[in-house]
Parts: structure tokens; C-alpha cells; sequence
């Protein structure tokens, strides 16, 4: 792979679109073992800019110069001043908001134009998704200019909170008489706050993509509470994240994510390392032993055990180890270039592990004990627990991020499945400012053949997890003749119509699909959509959807974890058994001809 040239996979360009939807999927999906997504290292590089020079300097910049510290370069001197740590909190939010860092580019599926978030937020006629129908004044689908305006309030009260200098804090001064730069002032964060929940009930996409589930409590504590137990809160806030993801691990999904994120890190070159994670390469892709030791002692174990000594421990060394290693965690993800691509999170929380844990130690005053009052203490905990717990017992009320289920596989996914000639019918998208993905690629002189394949890769990535195998058996089993119809992964259409996703499969469900139809009105059979919710910690099943745009939800079944974990990406024994709990007959009779799939009713 040359700095510009990307490695793609050594087919044959004039006849492996003709071959079966499965066996394509296997040649991609062994290319993936070796080479990832195969992205030119021209791409990488965008993106270490990106994260080097606005994020980190930039943001350094702004806050030690607006706060009388540093100057930037100065590390030494402003890496535990407060209203830093305040600062580089609100600019995370307000450049993920603008959609500048986590979901942007060409690894989120943004190849022209590179970036989602505003040129959609605020653009008044684009899909809006609620996320609950019972929340009053939320209606409709429709962006309005009312929309539009509450999203640049957002973005212009954070910028103002982040560019005033900060107050004297009495309960700042108690504690660090000698501190001079004081804190922002709490006034100036009433509106953000308020309008970070306005915008999220309006539309649930900004609160995900401004990534509400980690900052929103961070801005409540930094406007209510005095400043020893704001800083007790955001350890706990961050140990909340930490630990939620590692207990998410458990089970069967997390190691299938391992393998294919190993695959795609441009960092480890060695193709011995990689093929050590699959079981028997190129027979067996399943994740081995190697890549569950990899994420269950590099991962979850990590993710488990070090925020219990960061928060306990009153042994110097000790703390200095645990905060080294949750470093090295962050530094490890962020090596691996995710799809997603949360490199700016990343790297805030190697900040926060270090600021929160060296510079406010347990043994200085911030230890969990140490808050004012053992009820406020309780209902930090209460609150901060809330959505976890909930998300992981119904996971169709919440997102996977407020259920701080990071990287462990168990999310909501999706297939789009086009009639042969369909797709192109979601380009009519009224005020929609992007193109469909594949036309994308077209503008940026893709050959037809080689854009085609290149959005394939995602789907045979998408088949190294779990929910792929399932999703995949539902498109074998309801279309005779998927092998002519374009198949497309959800995540990357859904950024390519409403601006963002993040791995939420809440944001491209059935929702998504009547927002669309609404707008655009696909004929029956045209655009079929396969979809699955996360699994709850209490259930061996998830339950799937087969929508058709125009029909509507025609199927609702279930599959067993476990038969998904156990099948091969490309599916070589047929579809994975399904469990039918209810079915449209009318709906099978118009787009099947009476043809019902061969799956099992649920009893």
C-alpha cells in the first residue's frame, strides 16, 4: 500500500459484481483480515491532522489564552488548572456537535462533502428523529427553523462559555487559594444545558452526535455543584464510561469486535498478528483465542479494574500505574482507527485520567468519601446509573452510548436492501445536502466498479459480527434474488441521510424509514429493510424487524446469540435459524407472490 494508494481487494473488476451476494462476501470479508478497509495512509494521516492541529492545539490554545494560563506549549503549567479541564470539555462538545470530530470522514462514510453534522442541523427541511413519541412539542420529522435556531444557540453558547474568562469560585479558592484563572462562571452555562436538552428532544441525533451521554452530566456538575465535588463527580462520570463498557463485554458479542478492529489498525502491520485473531484463516474467521485474551484482558479487565483503583487507591505509585494504563488503553483504541473514528474522545479521556487522578488524587481530598454530603453522593451515583441500567434491560428505549456499550458489539444494527435500480431514488431526498454514498465516490472519479466494491467492504465487515449473520440470513431468506439487489450497510447510508450515526441503529430504524418514504415513496418491494435491536442482559435473543419502506413492518422474529456467533460470515451451512413471532401474510402475498420464507414460528 502506497501513502495514497489504497489496498483493494485483488478482484476481478469486470465479473465479481456477477458472483453470488455471499461469496463476495467471504472475499471481502478475508481481504478485511489482511488489510482492514484498506484505506490509503494519505486518509490516516487527514485525521491525525485533524486531531493534532484543531482538536489539541487548537483547543489548548483557545482555553490557556482565554483563561490567563499557559502559554499552550507550556504544558506544565495549565494541565490541572480547572477551568482548562472546563474548557476542553465544552470545545470537545462544540466541535463534536459542529460534526468536525467523532463521524467525520471517509471512515464514517462522509467522502464528499467529509462532514455531516452542521450542513444538516442546520439546514432547515432535513429528517429530524425524536427520541420518544411521548415527549409533548417534539411532532413530526421535519427540521423547522425553530430547529435550526435552537442548534446554532447550542453551538454559540458553548463557544461563549469557552471564549469568556473564568470567575473567582469561593469553593475553588477554599481549596487552591493560590489559583487565579477561577472557574467558568455558572451563569454562562444555564443555556447550553438547557438547550442541550431541547435539541436532543427535538432530535436525538444532535445529543448523540454531541455526545450528551458523556458531557451533558459534566456541564450539570460544573454549574451546581462547588468544586470539590464537582471534581468528585467526573470521577465518578468517567468511571461510570469506563466500567459500563467493560461490563458490556461480557458475552457473546465483544470478541467479534476485537478481530475486525485489529484488522483495520494501520499501526500493526505485521499480517501474522492479524490472521492470529481469526480461528483458522482463511478456513475459520471467527474470532480466536488471541483476540478474546486481547479484549477481555486488554479491554473489559482494564476497563473494570482501573477505575476501581483510581477511585480507591491512596498509594501514589499505584494510582500512577492504574492512570498509565488507562492511557495506554486510550492510546490503543485510538491506534485502531475505528470506523467511527472516536479519536477526539480518546484522547480527552487520556486527559481526564490524568487530570482528574494525578492532578486531584483520592489522598489530597478527592476521594468519593469526601463529598460534602454521602445523599448527594448517592444521587450523583443514582443518576449517573440510570440510563446504564435501563438501556441494558430495554434496549429499545436507549441508545447503546447512554448504555456506555462501547465497542462491545451488542448494538442495534441494519441492512438496506435495494431493488435492482432503487437506490438511486434516495438521491430525490428533498434538502438533504449530501448524495448517496456510491455517488459520492463517483464524484471523486471512483470507476462504477471499484465505488461499488468499496461500499461492499462494509457490509462484509459488517458480517464479522454478530448481528451481520443474522441480518444477512434475513435477506437470504425473504429475497429469492438478493444476489441482483444492491445491499448497503445502515450505519453509512444513515450518514449519508440524516448527517450522523455512530454505530446507533436507533437512528436508521423503522423511524428513519417512514421519514424517508414519507419524502421520497419507494414502490413495495423496492426497499426493504433489515433490521436488529441490541440484546438485553437478561435475554439469549435479539428481536429483528423486516420493514418494507412502503408496507411497513411486515416481520417481527427472533434469533439466538448463540447461533449467530457460531455461524461463519458468509454463511457456508445457509441462514441461521429464525424464530417468526408475527407476520404480515398480506404484505408477503404482494412482494413474494404468496411465497412465505422457510422459518420457524415461534411458539
Amino acid at each position: 500500500m502506497g501513502f495514497k494508494e489504497p489496498d483493494f481487494p485483488p478482484v476481478d473488476l469486470e465479473t465479481f459484481l456477477d458472483k453470488p451476494l455471499m461469496e463476495r462476501m467471504r472475499t471481502l470479508a478475508l481481504h478485511w483480515v489482511e488489510y482492514g478497509f484498506g484505506t490509503p495512509k494519505v486518509i490516516h494521516t487527514i485525521y491525525t491532522a485533524k486531531v493534532v492541529l484543531l482538536y489539541m492545539l487548537g483547543g489548548a490554545a483557545l482555553a490557556t489564552w482565554t483563561s490567563g494560563v499557559g502559554p499552550f506549549w507550556e504544558v506544565a503549567a495549565w494541565w490541572n488548572q480547572p477551568i482548562v479541564y472546563q474548557k476542553l470539555i465544552l470545545w470537545t462538545v462544540l466541535l463534536e456537535a459542529i460534526g468536525v470530530a467523532g463521524s467525520w470522514g471517509p471512515l464514517a462514510g462522509k467522502f464528499k462533502p467529509m462532514i455531516g453534522g452542521i450542513i444538516f442541523y442546520a439546514r432547515p427541511g432535513t429528517i429530524r428523529l425524536r427520541p420518544w413519541r411521548r415527549v409533548p412539542f417534539t411532532n413530526g420529522d421535519r427540521r423547522t427553523v425553530f430547529d435550526v435556531v435552537l442548534y446554532l444557540a447550542f453551538l454559540t453558547t458553548l463557544l461563549i462559555a469557552i471564549v469568556l474568562p473564568g470567575k473567582p469560585s469561593a469553593s475553588l479558592s477554599a481549596v487552591l487559594p493560590e489559583n487565579t484563572s477561577g472557574l467558568i462562571a455558572p451563569v454562562l452555562l444555564i443555556a447550553p444545558i438547557v438547550l442541550y436538552v431541547l435539541c436532543g428532544l427535538r432530535d436525538k441525533a444532535i445529543f448523540l452526535a454531541a455526545r450528551g451521554e458523556q458531557y451533558f452530566p459534566a456541564l450539570v456538575f460544573f454549574a451546581v455543584l462547588p468544586f470539590t465535588d464537582m471534581i468528585i463527580a467526573a470521577k465518578l462520570l468517567i468511571c461510570v464510561v469506563w466500567m459500563g463498557a467493560g461490563f458490556s463485554k461480557f458475552g457473546y458479542h465483544f470478541t467479534n469486535v476485537i478481530a475486525p478492529m485489529t484488522s483495520n489498525s494501520p499501526c500493526i502491520p505485521s499480517k501474522w498478528f492479524k490472521r492470529a485473531q481469526y480461528r483458522d484463516f482463511p478456513r475459520d474467521i471467527r474470532p480466536s483465542k488471541v483476540a478474546s485474551l486481547v479484549g477481555h484482558i486488554g479491554g473489559s479487565t482494564v476497563e473494570l479494574a482501573g477505575p476501581l483503583v483510581l477511585l480507591f487507591s491512596t498509594n501514589r505509585w499505584l494510582t500512577l500505574a492504574a492512570v498509565a494504563v488507562m492511557l495506554l488503553l486510550h492510546i490503543t483504541i485510538i491506534s485502531m482507527v475505528a470506523l467511527a473514528v472516536p479519536q477526539e474522545w480518546n484522547v480527552i479521556f487520556g486527559y481526564l485520567a490524568v487530570f482528574l487522578f494525578l492532578g486531584f488524587p483520592t489522598w489530597d481530598g478527592y476521594a468519593v468519601t469526601d463529598m460534602s454530603s454521602p445523599l448527594l453522593l448517592a444521587a450523583v451515583a443514582a443518576a449517573l446509573l440510570f440510563f446504564p441500567i435501563l438501556g441494558n434491560l430495554r434496549p429499545d428505549l436507549v441508545s447503546f452510548l447512554p448504555s456506555m456499550r462501547q465497542y462491545a458489539g451488542n448494538w442495534a444494527s441494519g441492512l438496506w436492501a435495494f431493488a435492482p435500480g432503487a437506490e438511486e431514488k434516495l438521491n430525490s431526498l428533498p434538502h438533504r445536502p449530501t448524495k448517496n454514498q456510491i455517488d459520492q465516490l463517483d464524484a471523486m472519479g471512483y470507476p462504477p466498479a471499484v465505488a461499488e466494491i468499496t461500499m461492499q467492504q462494509t457490509i462484509a465487515w459488517r458480517s464479522m459480527h454478530s448481528q451481520g449473520r443474522g441480518l444477512f440470513s434475513l435477506l437470504l431468506k425473504h429475497i429469492p434474488d438478493i444476489d441482483r439487489w444492491t445491499v448497503r450497510e445502515a450505519e453509512f447510508g444513515c450518514n449519508s441521510v440524516i448527517g450522523f450515526n455512530f454505530g446507533d441503529g436507533h437512528l436508521h430504524g423503522v423511524d428513519l424509514v417512514n421519514a424517508v418514504q414519507a419524502r421520497v415513496g419507494f414502490n413495495p418491494g423496492e426497499w426493504i429493510v433489515v433490521w436488529v435491536e441490541s440484546q438485553p442482559i437478561h435475554r439469549e435473543t435479539q428481536q429483528y424487524l423486516v420493514i418494507d419502506a412502503a408496507l411497513g413492518v411486515i416481520e417481527r422474529g427472533t434469533w439466538r446469540v448463540r447461533d449467530a456467533v457460531e455461524a461463519l460470515p458468509w454463511l457456508p451451512d445457509g441462514p441461521i435459524p429464525l424464530q417468526v413471532i408475527s407476520r404480515r401474510e398480506d404484505a408477503f402475498q404482494m412482494l413474494f407472490s404468496g411465497r412465505a420464507p422457510e422459518v420457524e414460528m415461534a411458539r
